[in-house]
């Protein structure tokens, strides 16, 4: 009996002190989604990889803003919004105590401002999407003077880029010409 007394005090305590004392996670943990605003450029691509329809886009053009919406009670905390952001906004925290008592604080949200076409003066992207594209043709090795000539067709919407291509395409004459085959 003594002896298993001893081997008992050697070994310690089975158990962790939880929820008195934090829990140590593993490394790699999968916990709460995060969202880092200020990086985010709002391109969506997180919304259109989360397998549970947890995060959500809203574009809401009256209001000028897209709305990017995490809503913690469908997410399955499986990282692929974290593996596809192009900025890494997005990240998995080790935080995992996510009880709350009211719903409303299992959403998530951040609100971005929308860029305006300078053709129709619609909102079309959203305006750091924009400049992070900018950005990485700078980084590319375009010069700031290619940029700048380039800066209002960066901000011009699709629909009036298809226009203007379709009346540029119209004001020129298509010629057709056969090249001839020699024949020796």
């Amino acid at each position: 009996m003594l002896k298993l007394f001893k081997t008992i005090l050697k070994a310690g305590e089975p158990t962790v002190k939880y929820p008195f004392k934090p829990l140590e996670v593993c490394p790699g943990f999968r916990g709460k989604p995060e969202l880092d605003p200020q990086q985010c450029i709002a391109c969506a691509a997180c919304t259109m990889a989360c397998p549970a329809n947890a995060l959500t886009m809203e574009t809401h053009p009256e209001s000028n803003e897209r709305i990017w919406q995490l809503f913690i009670g469908r997410c399955i905390f499986c990282g692929r919004c974290e593996e596809v952001c192009p900025t890494g906004a997005i990240r998995l925290s080790e935080d995992f105590e996510l009880a709350v008592t009211n719903k409303a604080d299992l959403y998530v949200k951040a609100v971005f401002r929308l860029q305006h076409c300078v053709a129709c003066h619609q909102p079309f992207t959203p305006e750091k999407s924009a400049q992070y594209a900018v950005e990485l043709l700078r980084q590319s090795g375009v010069s700031d003077e290619a940029l700048a000539g380039m800066s209002t067709q960066l901000s011009t919407c699709p629909a009036c880029k298809r226009k203007q291509t379709l009346a540029s395409h119209d004001q020129q004459p298509i010629s057709f010409t056969v090249a001839e085959e020699r024949h020796e």
